[in-house]
């Protein structure tokens, strides 16, 4: 099977990569191209077998499975290069979340469906969303779930709830960073620790969590229970986080879904004409 990606920028090569140091997929089996040609060049050098192509139709011929990683802005340029060059057979996996199932599947012949990655596929962690058009036969998710779990724990998601998946399993990674930057932060100036030491800390603590929200067995609410103490220290911090923070999360969820609706409305009027107000 040829695996073609159009898009090697920041997650086209992550997933190139990933896939690659997980052994989910040769170099030789993989086709890729970028509007800038030398970043795909430069994975080439440094996988040898990886394939460049000169053009998305190229790669599109070439390819039996065919990701799109690219930018909403870039989907009616792109879409309108390999609509010649792919039929029903072919396999083409988005991974741009405003960028609808229906999108695609009325431009193009093709069997469809979207994957919202994370950075965390990096480090062959975290989950991939998996959203599939009616053409995906069991057959077809079957072979793509199993190339994405050599990087991540692939999750199948309904379309509607794409926003909200996204924010805790592919946003999420800036939002808990951000969390522990500015933790570092105030424990750095309110006690004059290393910067280096409490991002250490923070860090490793951080992994740990996550090993006990997965394989641990506790959930958010059992683990704060485990570690506080009622009037304790850790107890007393939690009461400052609910008090100060609890609001904060709900405008992060509307702000977001506000931000993908207006998203949305863009690449329809990029794609079929329609009118954005």
């Amino acid at each position: 099977m040829r695996v073609g990606f159009i898009g090697t920028g920041s997650m086209g090569s992550i997933l190139i990569e990933a896939f690659i140091q997980s052994g989910a997929l040769n170099p030789e089996q993989i086709v890729a191209t970028n509007r800038t040609i030398s970043k795909a060049e430069r994975l080439a050098e440094t996988y040898a077998g990886l394939q460049v192509a000169r053009s998305n139709m190229e790669v599109a011929s070439l390819s039996d499975l065919l990701f799109l990683c690219i930018k909403p802005s870039e989907f009616k340029a792109v879409l309108d290069d390999i609509a010649n060059s792919v039929d029903s057979s072919k396999l083409i996996v988005s991974i741009t979340s405003p960028v609808l199932i229906r999108h695609l599947e009325e431009l193009l012949p093709c069997k469809i469906a979207k994957v919202i990655p994370s950075i965390t596929n990096y480090v062959l962690s975290g989950a991939t969303l998996c959203i599939y058009g009616d053409r995906f036969t069991p057959e077809d998710k079957e072979l793509l779930e199993n190339m994405l779990s050599h990087i991540s724990a692939p999750i199948r998601v309904s379309e509607q709830y794409t926003r909200i998946s996204s924010d805790l399993s592919s946003c999420g990674p800036a939002f808990l960073a951000y969390f522990v930057q500015k933790f570092v932060e105030a424990a750095v100036a309110e006690t004059g620790i290393s910067e280096e030491e409490a991002t250490q800390l923070a860090s490793e603590m951080t992994l740990g969590t996550g090993k006990l929200l997965t394989t641990g067995g506790f959930s958010p609410a059992s683990l704060q229970k485990r570690v506080s103490v009622p009037g304790g220290i850790t107890a007393e911090g939690l009461r400052i986080m609910e008090k100060e923070l609890c609001g904060v999360f709900y405008d992060l969820i509307r702000t977001t879904h506000s931000k993908y609706e207006e998203e949305v409305e863009k690449v329809e009027a990029r794609l079929f004409g329609t009118q954005v107000d």
